[in-house]
């Protein structure tokens, strides 16, 4: 279901209103189909929630001990993240003072962290998806935010994947579910 900014306009309140910054981390951006559009979509995009006083949330793959780790996401990160470096987990895009970092275990932002808790201390009712990968977490946690009675609005020039098909086919199944809306259309209706 497309939003137009006048549709939007009548939604988005700084009260009502805050923006997820997904897994927007090095080792995810450097292989996403999309990198140059996307960063410099998502940085105005934060930038307009920030003028506007939209709280922003930002998460992080953060690995448990592996022998804590879970069957899933060793089978998705090939077994360890051992061979990672520290610097791949950093966030690519830098949270200001005040926004909000996550870091999380699983592909779903209420599972873990006190998200849900802090929306609804605060009334937010409306959540601006955005991050990286589009199948999976933004997904996840999008059709989580529905179940749970928010409004899950995608910001679909501000998700990505490393893989466009799996990217595309999200997409299209979020469309029939929830509301997607363009970075331009969002930035006009904060401003």
């Amino acid at each position: 279901m497309e939003m137009k900014a006048t549709e939007l306009k009548n939604i988005l309140r700084p009260e009502n209103t805050a923006l997820v910054v997904w897994d927007v981390q090095n080792m995810l951006v450097e292989r996403i189909f999309n990198k140059p559009e996307f960063v410099s979509r998502l940085d105005s995009l934060i930038t307009a929630a920030r003028k506007a006083k939209i709280p922003i949330f930002f998460t992080k793959i953060t690995p448990l001990p592996e022998r804590f780790e879970s069957a899933a996401r060793k089978l998705a990160y090939k077994g360890s993240f051992s061979n990672m470096k520290k610097e791949d987990f950093d966030l690519y895009l830098k949270p200001s003072e005040g926004d909000t970092v996550f870091n999380k275990h699983t592909a779903s932002i209420f599972v873990g962290t006190p998200f849900d808790l802090m929306l609804n201390n605060a009334g937010i009712k409306n959540i601006l998806f955005t991050g990286i990968a589009t199948e999976i977490g933004v997904e996840s946690s999008a059709r989580e935010a529905s179940n749970r009675g928010y409004l899950p609005i995608i910001v679909k020039d501000c998700v990505s994947s490393s893989d466009k098909e799996a990217h595309e086919r999200s997409l299209l199944n979020m469309d029939k579910l929830m509301a997607l809306a363009s970075s331009d259309e969002v930035s006009q209706a904060l401003a």
